[in-house]
């Protein structure tokens, strides 16, 4: 009867814990962080301004790439 309690008691905790490493996972956000914590709208639009202009970086750099290999061949 102990060990049914204590089996239990770890799959309620493992359970718990588990929900709310997933539930940060699914947000992006570091793991033991409070999962209850609301993004504010101004924290929301610098992550997605960064992340916006990280990306159109990352396509400049590329078609700045493809260009210059363009020339070589030429």
């Amino acid at each position: 009867m102990k060990q049914l309690k204590t089996v239990l008691i770890g799959i309620v905790i493992g359970l718990a814990i588990g929900m709310a490493l997933g539930f940060n996972m699914g947000r992006d956000k570091p793991l033991l962080s409070n999962p209850f914590e609301r993004e504010t709208l101004g924290d929301r639009i610098k992550r997605l301004s960064s992340e916006a202009l990280e990306q159109s970086g990352k396509a400049l750099e590329k078609s700045g790439q493809e260009l210059q290999d363009k020339l070589k061949k030429q």
